[in-house]
């Protein structure tokens, strides 16, 4: 191929326009035409949302919340931009405000299927998984076949020990996503990616591997698609790509929970000198957010669990910190990882009586996760004793 073609061919891939920054512009230019009209303005402020995700940068809410602002200003009240304002709030992980706000949306147009996703997503957050399973049915009900309504369905096969179906929803919704929404494109085979990884066979990682190779082709350098690519190398005994892969994810997300990451990337790679640097600073970073809804305590509990952590960690900061952190933030959240988490500071605290318990709640919710059975098995509790999800299109296969 002639260089000139193939320098024209690399600037035209460095230079193209993500779905969502095309939503942008789109908005941007009916605002200039026609500044009195409202919906432009929620508009904007969706595609910015979708560009947080694209990018998982916090400064596009910030501007999308002013657009929603002029949005109301023009039109009080209006539906449009209350509807985008659940996505925004579910972005920063306002969960519990974003789930107050779906069911009212809910009440107002029972038939918004997309106002059922926001109630699935917060309710899974939230730790409610019959509301979040009760509401995904009702967007399968609704519209059969559309791809919000495949992709939520399959998290919830995945949480309820069905990752085979799981699976086959995610195929299903990337065959029916238009080849121009590359970005969505992108999400859906990183998490197929995760479910192939999570079997933990040569086939699985395998089917993951080429995944991901597919999604960082449709958009490269996605911070979602680097983690998971990660974790395959770290499987593939490839210890320096993946500190590479999680390095470069850390440039285009600096968030507390991605240096934690590339830090234990570091350590399990034989680099515990330039991993101990990092966890220090991770310490600082996470505790300086750890009353923001959007954090890294999942990450700073695991921190101070960790026993080979404790010279890298100030005095008090240990189990006893770590159980502080994670009962406030399933009092605040409640979700599946979070009791989960609180299950571990609590056996390495010595409350193993309060473990069984908290382990027998994630039994009775329907979660058969790989890290739940693990946690039963060693608590000695039977997962088959305790009650399963209800039957429906959501946890069962067809």
């Amino acid at each position: 191929m002639h260089l000139s073609l193939v320098l024209l061919l690399l600037l035209s891939a460095a230079t193209a326009e993500s779905p969502a920054e095309r939503c942008i512009r789109a908005a941007r230019a009916a605002i200039e035409a026609q500044p009195e009209e409202h919906a432009h303005h929620n508009d904007l402020a969706l595609a910015l949302a979708r560009r947080a995700r694209e990018t998982a940068s916090g400064e596009h809410y910030e501007e999308a919340f002013q657009a929603l602002e002029r949005s109301r200003e023009l039109a009080p009240d209006n539906y449009g931009a209350r509807r985008v304002e659940v996505w925004l709030l579910l972005g920063q992980h306002e969960f519990a405000r974003a789930l107050e706000a779906a069911r009212e949306l809910n009440r107002e147009a029972p038939d918004d299927s997309m106002v059922y996703g926001f109630l699935v997503d917060a309710c899974v957050e939230l730790g409610l998984y019959a509301e979040a399973e009760e509401a995904c049915q009702w967007m399968l009900d609704l519209r059969p076949g559309a791809v919000p309504g495949l992709t939520r369905a399959a998290y919830l096969r995945e949480l309820f020990g069905d990752p085979e179906g799981a699976a086959e929803l995610l195929v299903s919704a990337y065959g029916m996503l238009p080849a121009s929404e590359v970005e969505d494109r992108a999400w859906v085979l990183t998490h197929l990616a995760a479910l192939h990884l999570a079997l933990e066979t040569p086939a699985g990682l395998a089917l993951a591997e080429q995944a991901l190779d597919q999604a960082l082709a449709l958009f490269p350098d996605y911070h979602y698609a680097l983690e998971q690519q990660a974790a395959v190398r770290l499987r593939q005994g490839q210890s320096a790509e993946a500190v590479r892969l999680l390095r470069r994810r850390f440039e285009l997300a600096p968030h507390p929970e991605n240096l934690f990451d590339l830090a234990l990337a570091l350590q399990r790679s034989g680099r515990a000198g330039e991993a101990a640097p990092l966890l220090v600073e991770f310490e600082r970073s996470a505790r300086a957010e750890m009353e923001n809804a959007d954090n890294a305590n999942g990450e700073l509990i695991r921190f101070y669990l960790e026993p080979e952590w404790s010279a890298l960690r100030p005095p008090g900061r240990g189990p006893a910190e770590a159980l502080c952190i994670a009962e406030r933030e399933v009092a605040r959240r409640g979700s599946g990882e979070l009791r989960l988490l609180l299950a571990r500071a609590q056996i390495a605290n010595g409350r193993g009586a309060e473990a069984r318990a908290t382990a027998a709640g994630l039994l009775a919710s329907g979660l058969r996760t790989a890290p739940v059975l693990e946690l039963a098995a060693e608590l000695g509790l039977d997962p088959e004793a305790a009650p399963k999800p209800g039957s429906s299109d959501a946890t069962e296969g067809a």
